[in-house]
């Protein structure tokens, strides 16, 4: 199973960008495959290319009126079973003994 964290970002549409990253998170959602937003990008969980097959959805889209993009991935492969999107978190809050901010 595959936690693929990814940043993509137009860099020729000025400073705001929140329109071409809101066009991503239409396409993954729609994916079905388990995600988190976080303030810095986006992490998918589930089969090598399923994860990135998203990813390239969003290139795909992007690249139709971005002139140039930048885009960061990183992967965490582990052979197990799904649900490490929560599983990571709440091992963490065990450790702590309470809730974390997520």
């Amino acid at each position: 199973m595959v936690l693929l964290e990814f940043s993509m970002s137009p860099m020729d549409k000025g400073e705001s960008v929140s329109k071409y990253v809101s066009r991503s998170l239409d396409i993954i959602d729609k994916s079905g495959v388990p995600y988190r937003l976080n303030p810095m990008g986006t992490v998918l969980e589930g089969e090598w290319d399923e994860v990135f097959g998203v990813v390239k959805k969003c290139y795909e889209r992007m690249r139709k009126d971005c002139r140039r993009i930048t885009i960061g991935i990183r992967v965490d492969y582990r052979k197990g079973p799904k649900g490490r999107l929560e599983s990571k978190i709440a091992s963490v809050e065990r450790t702590l003994k309470r809730k974390v901010r997520t």
